[in-house]
């Protein structure tokens, strides 16, 4: 989790092949009309949210073997939203500059729907959920094996009893 440019797909990738688990991309569930919306520069409200964290809630559902989702997850009500989903669910905090993830945004601009003047609203939405229980605070800009490392190392250590 976290704001556009943090690198969530690129991690959950091999974080998800290294467990084996399944991969569900948050953003390929957004309707029609939010993408609409975000390539036009035009930040999403709760309300466009809500049909987008109904589909991620039940995608968990249908999980309970355990998948890797990419999701903003930005405030706390959506991250216990999806907590409701999947008892147990864990995220991983991906933290990044405001200058470095819109460099990261820009530089994908040709290939993805997220306008890049969307950064600061991502920031300004942005509830901080380090000392959230479930969360693993990582620094987006370490290479993104290392942070799969990282994530391995604590899924299993909260596997073991």
């Amino acid at each position: 989790m976290g704001v556009a440019g943090c690198g969530k797909s690129s991690l959950a990738t091999l974080v998800a092949r290294s467990s084996g688990l399944k991969l569900v991309e948050g953003d390929d569930h957004h309707s029609p009309a939010s993408r609409d919306k975000m390539r036009q520069g035009i930040a999403l409200t709760d309300a466009d949210r809500e049909g987008w964290l109904a589909t991620l809630s039940e995608l968990l559902r249908a999980q309970p073997e355990g998948v890797v989702l990419t999701c903003s997850a930005l405030k706390r009500t959506y991250r216990e939203r999806l907590r409701q989903a999947a008892p147990g669910l864990r995220f991983v905090f991906l933290d990044i500059s405001r200058a470095e993830a819109q460099a990261r945004v820009s530089a994908r601009a040709p290939s993805h729907f997220f306008s890049s003047s969307l950064v600061d609203s991502q920031f300004a939405t942005l509830e901080n959920p380090s000392g959230e229980t479930g969360v693993l605070r990582l620094d987006a800009l370490a290479p993104p094996e290392q942070l799969q490392h990282q994530v391995s190392a604590w899924l299993r250590a909260k596997e073991t009893p």
